[in-house]
């Protein structure tokens, strides 16, 4: 797996795209850098709006980022599109996560 660095540095020389944005994304995601995980994960969700996996994840870093509203309304997108794509696993995880959130915040 690249480190934090390689992939900012991957950035840094013009290589954007969903695959690093996604990568760089996940992997401060879980070095606990959340909010610097949500900039990259909705860079990617604008890049491919149809990439089920970026909505969850940006999903599980809004939460981590404690912002609720957006980290429901990522998880709904993300439902949306696993659906359109017929993508079933992929929509019970997102439901699951969204089921949950969604009773925390009653």
């Amino acid at each position: 797996m690249m480190t934090i660095d390689s992939l900012q540095n991957l950035l840094a020389q013009g290589h954007d795209g969903i695959i690093l944005r996604f990568g760089l994304g996940q992997t401060l995601l879980k070095s606990g850098q959340a909010s610097e995980a949500v900039l990259h994960l909705k860079k990617a969700t604008e890049l491919d709006p149809d990439y089920t996996a970026a909505w969850k994840l940006l999903g599980k870093a809004l939460v981590k980022c404690e912002q609720t509203d957006d980290a429901i309304h990522a998880f709904q997108s993300g439902l949306l599109v696993a659906d359109k794509k017929g993508d079933i696993q992929a929509a019970k995880e997102i439901k699951v996560f969204l089921k949950r959130l969604l009773k925390e915040s009653e």
